[in-house]
């Protein structure tokens, strides 16, 4: 795609408003109130840019007119984490591969051979997503030594689209699936993420560096991966965007897996813009097609199948979401799943998201998706059969462990990995599982898919809604190695099991504590779901810039 091309896709999404979509960038910082502490000493970033608050066609708009390269916004970035990060340890590594693809993102913006939306924008990844360049870890000191041999496909397609590798990001060690008491956002390999808003306060997981990360504006973008919760709750509990893709839309070659029955790697952001055009260039739209038509779905991801840079023609992404912010909520009908367990302060900003959505022109009605206990009995089971099968796979593949037996026999002997949590009941537990051979897993994963889909099918067919809300996560819990984690959160269960898209954007706050809500939509309705979520953010105008406070006492909710 040429500067032309870039042009006119921008200029397409402010005309469309779908600029509109998020908060506008003076109207965001003045939300910082005037309370708000300033950013952190040595933070200096892009003249005229603010970077909590700009969007990747911003970005692109200024590439293309020569104000801005992405050498100097890979070094804003980079500037940023050597000055913020040491509050909160959200980054693991920078990329010494990332000034090298800027500067050659630069040389294809003066040439007009810019390659798409993200061509030059710096992105964190994951510390489970394979880099050739970089370790992967999956937090683990047992794969802490040489990289893998090849990048993951996802990361294949990035580079393909120009990005900019930034750096990896900390996560929880093995993406929560070692011990019974888990602390989210714990690595032996890069200690705790601690939660920008309130630094005694935890991060949720497992994606809690990128999702810190992007709190702290240290990327533009960051990539997390999900099998129940692990991309939307830290979105949640860190105030940004977090898509977990319907099943298959991504792939997951090379992502260090937990169940392929239900793992997914999925953009994160500061808006739903840049989340939306960076699952554009994720999706694998062989392999949802593949899965749509198993499941009988008549669409892969409508208005995504046009790739930015395949076209000298506006992305039909772009103007399906413009078409969307352009209308708003008008008509629009959305479930609210209260969820009352995670709380009072969390009820009272649902109760006010419904009162902004119905004023905005949107139907909200009360729902409770059906059979969530029996989804709640069912899950963990299985997936210690499926991640037993699937580690093993992943592990041969690498230098190290090279198999589960020889993992959990690793961390016995090294004191380093216990140093939070000793625990690695899981691990145990999913040697001792039955095989994904046998029949009653077989009817177990069945029954799961089965329930889950129903669940959101039902309820979205008999009161012919367009999306399901819920609360994303309630405030976040106080980190505590000994305790372990606080996190009984019911609402991203449904979407993860059944393998169908959910969407978090930020809602409110229980005292300085960022709340999300969490939208889910049909099967491969991914398109339509960050649509509606684009309306929704603009609607709610909820983000607020994280001030690193040290603790906080109780209070209200906003």
């Amino acid at each position: 795609m040429g500067k032309k091309s870039i042009a006119a896709m921008t200029a397409a999404l402010v005309a469309g408003s779908l600029l509109t979509g998020v908060p506008h960038a003076g109207a965001q910082a003045a939300e910082r109130g005037p309370d708000a502490s300033p950013q952190p000493a040595g933070t200096a970033g892009v003249p005229g840019v603010d970077l909590d608050t700009v969007t990747i066609p911003e970005l692109q708009a200024r590439m293309a007119d020569g104000s801005l390269t992405s050498s100097t916004l890979t070094k804003a970035y980079l500037r940023r984490i050597e000055t913020v990060d040491p509050k909160i340890h959200s980054v693991l590594r920078t990329s010494p591969n990332a000034l090298r693809a800027a500067a050659a993102s630069d040389a294809r913006h003066r040439r007009g051979k810019v390659l798409g939306p993200l061509d030059g924008i710096p992105v964190l990844l994951k510390d489970n997503v394979n880099t050739r360049d970089m370790p992967t870890t999956a937090g683990s000191l047992a794969l802490a030594g040489n990289p893998p041999d090849t990048d993951a496909v996802l990361v294949t397609r990035l580079r393909k689209a120009g990005a900019v590798i930034l750096g990896k990001t900390n996560l929880s060690e093995w993406a929560n699936f070692r011990s019974a008491k888990p602390t989210s956002g714990w690595s032996a390999v890069g200690g705790q993420t601690n939660n920008p808003y309130v630094l005694d306060r935890n991060p949720c997981g497992s994606s809690s560096g990128s999702a810190a990360a992007l709190a702290a504006s240290l990327a533009q973008v960051a990539i997390g991966t999900e099998t129940d919760g692990s991309i939307v709750c830290p979105a949640g509990m860190n105030g940004v965007v977090g898509h977990k893709p319907s099943l298959g839309l991504v792939s997951p070659s090379g992502v260090v897996p937990i169940s392929a029955e239900q793992d997914t790697a999925g953009p994160m952001a500061r808006n739903v813009i840049d989340t939306a055009l960076t699952l554009e260039v994720l999706s694998d739209h062989q392999g949802s097609r593949r899965n749509a038509a198993r499941s009988g779905s008549q669409k892969a991801l409508p208005g995504l199948q046009g790739r930015p840079g395949a076209s000298r023609h506006q992305d039909p992404a772009a103007g399906r979401m413009a078409g969307q912010a352009a209308t708003g909520l008008r008509g629009k009908r959305i479930g609210l799943w209260r969820l009352p367990s995670l709380g009072p302060d969390v009820d009272a900003v649902m109760t006010r998201t419904a009162t902004k959505l119905r004023k905005a022109g949107a139907v909200v009605v009360e729902v409770t998706p059906p059979y969530q206990a029996r989804l709640a009995e069912l899950e963990f089971p299985a997936l210690l059969s499926e991640f037993h099968r699937d580690i093993n796979a992943y592990l041969g593949t690498r230098k190290g462990p090279r198999n589960l037996a020889e993992l959990i026999e690793f961390n016995r002997t090294h004191p380093e990995e216990q140093t939070c949590f000793a625990g690695q009941e899981l691990f145990e537990k999913a040697r001792a599982a039955p095989p994904t051979t046998d029949p009653g897993y077989k009817a177990m994963r069945a029954e799961l898919k089965d329930l889950s889909s129903r669940s959101l099918d039902e309820t979205l067919a008999a009161h012919h809604l367009d999306a399901i809300a819920a609360p994303t996560n309630p405030p976040a819990w106080t980190t505590d190695c000994a305790r372990g984690d606080n996190d009984v959160i019911p609402s991203s269960t449904p979407a993860a099991v059944a393998g169908y898209p959910s969407l978090s954007v930020p809602a409110g706050s229980v005292n300085e504590l960022p709340v999300g809500l969490l939208l889910m939509a049909g099967n491969h309705q991914d398109t339509e779901l960050l649509s509606l979520g684009a309306a929704v953010e603009h609607r709610l105008k909820a983000w607020r810039a994280p001030r690193y406070l040290p603790t906080i006492g109780s209070g209200a909710a906003r």
